[in-house]
């Protein structure tokens, strides 16, 4: 069975960091892209960054110079290294995970709250 799972969120003052996990299983992980998304309450879920099985990255505007999107095919795992946080930030961050075809995944999605 296809599973993501998300861990490392939480609560953190403007300003700090964290890094989000997300541990595949069930899929070709390494021909995956793959990605972290968000979605504030009410809000549309929308990308962050995402990591091809070529070694491109991307990321959105918001999150260019503060996030860095890595990959360890070794562990299946994606991460989400996040800096200088801000309380726009804070948002449920869903990771992502497409293999070579249309098929593709999602994550329960794992807390983050940028607050004083």
């Amino acid at each position: 069975q296809v599973q993501l799972v998300e861990s490392g969120g939480g609560l953190v003052q403007p300003g700090g960091s964290l890094r989000l996990s997300c541990a595949v299983s069930g899929i070709s992980f390494a021909i995956s892209v793959v990605g972290w998304y968000r979605q504030a309450p009410g809000k549309q879920r929308n990308l962050v960054a995402t990591f091809t099985r070529g070694g491109t990255t991307n990321y959105a505007d918001s999150a260019k110079g503060r996030f860095t999107i890595s990959r360890d095919n070794a562990k299946n795992t994606v991460y989400l290294q996040m800096s200088s946080l801000k309380p726009e930030d804070t948002s449920v961050y869903y990771c992502h995970a497409q293999p070579d075809g249309p098929a593709n995944y999602w994550g329960q999605g794992t807390k983050v709250t940028i607050s004083s």
